[in-house]
């Protein structure tokens, strides 16, 4: 069985932002109250107590998507790969309420990474994780062959 494309296209976006978040915890920004504007559009540290927890649970999520798309890892994989599906289109539509102006200037970096990278690329993984649980192989259910 092979893994499908949507979900190597999920798995994949997540890995590199695992791997960015990665690397900010190694090779700290230069101006972190910058780069937690341009990318949050608010102030966050980027320490090790946040960075940490983010990295492990795109891992997680992105190997989720994975097992989801093999047909293993149980409820617990499509349940995170569902959270994941239901979290990127809530941060889809709150994208385009800022890409409306409503909560963000209209002249900062976040703006603009919103409107073209994060808003669209949150569209299509949330289509693309629903497609992954639409399509999943069934989990079917181990018969016991014990005599009775």
């Amino acid at each position: 069985m092979r893994i499908s494309l949507p979900a190597a296209f999920v798995a994949a976006v997540l890995l590199l932002d695992a791997f960015l978040h990665l690397f900010w915890l190694v090779r700290p920004a230069a101006d972190p109250r910058a780069l937690s504007l341009a990318v949050l559009n608010f102030e966050a540290p980027f320490t090790a107590r946040v960075l940490v927890p983010l990295i492990v649970m795109l891992t997680v999520a992105a190997l989720s998507v994975i097992a989801v798309s093999l047909g293993r890892g149980g409820r617990l994989a499509k349940t995170a790969t569902l959270a994941l599906g239901g979290g990127l289109l809530v941060r889809a539509e709150l994208g385009l309420a800022w890409a409306f102006g409503l909560g963000t200037d209209t002249g900062t970096p976040f703006y603009w990474l919103n409107l073209l990278l994060y808003t669209p690329l949150c569209v299509a993984l949330g289509f693309a994780t629903d497609a992954v649980l639409i399509r999943a192989p069934h989990l079917t259910a181990q018969t016991s062959t014990s005599p009775r």
